[in-house]
């Protein structure tokens, strides 16, 4: 078997390649170790609580124990799935802020600073204006990617928006425009009441073209001969067989598995490849290094009104909604919940924020628990730029073995400074008056935690993965002897090889990483293809006007 272009991973950049290689007439392989993505659990925006627990759909990856948290293993799913984790994720998109990609080109990423990846956002989009307002002329019209908003018909959702203004910060109607910091509507990959995911938007149209092909197995390693990756070796129905490519070989496998593969193929640090007894073939120390992840804790209170979604939390209710999605594609099926948020700054000095709210109308975990205090919200909140640094390891040399994920989570002073500093800012924003004729009062962390010390141990004890890791293959300058990918996204030190997903991201960008690993698809498709770059943008995004000497 051989094919143009291998991509490993079906996920959210290896569907954008996919597609647009095709689109260019080259022939694609996708090699994808998960199976289909029919069936509700994954198509209906309501039950996004359900692939993310399911084996069938999650690789069910936990991280090493976590020191500064109680030494807790942290769940770390990612999809193992056609789509990948944009077929298990919470739906929720985000571009991230201007000056996030102005710091990858400041940290060596040449060419995707906010003017370069701009027009590659709008390329991939087409954006449903909703009667909410927002930004069209920073929006895409006919990209692949439908992106809508929630109804936001619950008047909780009113409520925190409106909190947000009252506590002094600004309102945004489109945090995907000009103006990410405030408080506004929440955008989600839905179109006609359907989770839009990668598959949906861009492997489906590939495979309709007959150039694409979809090859299930487990990518065990990147054969490289003569310093050149040639193709990929993969096992199915308990086999090694090897898919060639005739032009390249590209890793879209997520920021747990690509620098696993590369480690497997013998690239990354050269000891640690020893110790498991792999050839090195490119000593590049920084493959499974700089791994980063937002965490967030769910501060919940009880509600006054029976006005929240647990109403519909019982069988009853659930058969119904879903009976309503099944023949309709319409109700609260269609919608994730998520239909709030702001974005804001922590402290005065910031240009840009560092904070992010998902507000949702139920208090309730990702693992579907609700909680037991019945009608109920939750705001989740966490910085979005900690210090703190982890890295993926391999356990063995074995492909199906999953690798060592260690976060080193809150490791720094600066990430708990911060984090306290979130939870003080939540409460006084749930204390406005827009909220306190909803809020009963507070479940957790709870009224009486106050101090320091009360928030950190609250913190040690509820923090979770928002799911967000990434920059495990940092990309660079070509001489930065941690970078992994230079800033056309091809692996240092070996032909014919890239990495085109979240692992390449040399920082964590501001909200939801789906939106930007799908960005680095499309950019790193015409990279790929060896096509001039779409012209950059003059657009200049908002910056507070005070933001040296004002918190907001």
């Amino acid at each position: 078997m051989e094919a143009d272009f291998v991509i490993v991973g079906a996920g959210s950049a290896g569907c954008a390649m996919a597609y647009r290689l095709s689109e260019a007439g080259a022939s694609v392989i996708v090699v994808e170790f998960g199976g289909t993505d029919a069936g509700p659990f994954i198509q209906m925006p309501a039950a996004l609580s359900y692939p993310m627990n399911m084996p069938l759909y999650d690789w069910g990856f936990q991280s090493e124990p976590e020191p500064k948290l109680d030494n807790r293993k942290l769940a770390t799913p990612r999809g193992k799935v056609i789509g990948g984790s944009s077929s298990i994720n919470g739906m929720v998109y985000v571009r991230g802020h201007a000056h996030d990609y102005d710091t990858w080109a400041d940290l060596g990423a040449s060419g995707w600073g906010y003017a370069d990846v701009l027009p590659y956002f709008k390329r991939m989009e087409t954006w449903h204006e909703s009667g909410q307002g927002g930004d069209a002329e920073w929006r895409g019209k006919d990209g692949p990617l439908h992106v809508s908003r929630g109804p936001r018909d619950n008047p909780l959702h009113a409520a925190f928006v409106k909190a947000g203004a009252q506590a002094g910060y600004e309102t945004t109607d489109d945090y995907n425009g000009q103006k990410q910091e405030g408080f506004g509507p929440m955008e989600q990959t839905v179109w006609n009441g359907r989770r839009w995911s990668a598959a949906n938007a861009y492997l489906r149209p590939a495979q309709a073209t007959g150039k694409v092909e979809i090859v299930k197995g487990l990518a065990e390693k990147v054969v490289i001969e003569d310093g050149r990756a040639t193709g990929v070796q993969l096992s199915r129905g308990g086999k090694s067989e090897v898919i060639r490519a005739k032009r390249e070989v590209i890793l879209a496998a997520s920021s747990i598995n690509s620098p696993k593969l590369l480690m497997l193929s013998g690239i990354g640090p050269a000891d640690h490849l020893k110790e498991h007894g792999i050839e090195v073939i490119a000593d590049r120390p920084g493959v499974g290094k700089n791994l980063q992840d937002h965490l967030e804790v769910y501060f919940q209170f009880a509600a006054k009104k029976k006005i929240t979604l647990y109403r519909y939390w019982n069988l009853f209710w659930k058969g119904l909604i879903g009976a309503k999605w099944l023949f309709f594609k319409k109700g609260l099926g269609a919608s994730n919940q998520f239909e709030s948020a702001a974005f804001i700054r922590s402290r005065k000095g910031l240009t840009y924020p560092d904070i992010q709210y998902h507000f949702l109308p139920i208090a309730v975990r990702y693992d579907g628990q609700a909680a037991a205090e019945g009608h109920g919200f939750q705001a989740h909140v966490g910085p979005m730029r900690s210090p703190s640094r982890g890295e993926i390891t391999l356990k063995s040399a074995d492909p199906k073995e999953a690798p060592r994920i260690f976060f080193n989570y809150m490791s720094t002073d600066q990430d708990w400074v911060d984090f306290r500093q979130c939870l003080r800012l939540t409460r006084e924003v749930f204390e406005q008056d827009a909220m306190q004729e909803h809020v009963k009062h507070e479940i957790q962390p709870g009224a009486d935690m106050v101090t320091d010390e009360q928030l950190d141990d609250f913190i040690r004890e509820h923090a979770e993965s928002a799911y967000h890791p990434c920059g495990t293959c940092k990309m660079g300058a070509a001489d930065d002897p941690m970078a992994v990918v230079d800033p056309e996204c091809r692996v240092i030190g070996v032909e014919g090889l890239r990495v085109a997903d979240s692992s390449i991201f040399p920082q964590i960008t501001n909200g939801n990483l789906n939106g930007p690993s799908i960005m680095v698809g499309e950019k790193a498709s015409d990279h790929i293809l060896g096509k001039a770059m779409l012209p950059p943008s003059n657009d200049e995004p908002w910056v507070h006007p005070d933001w040296q000497n004002s918190q907001r």
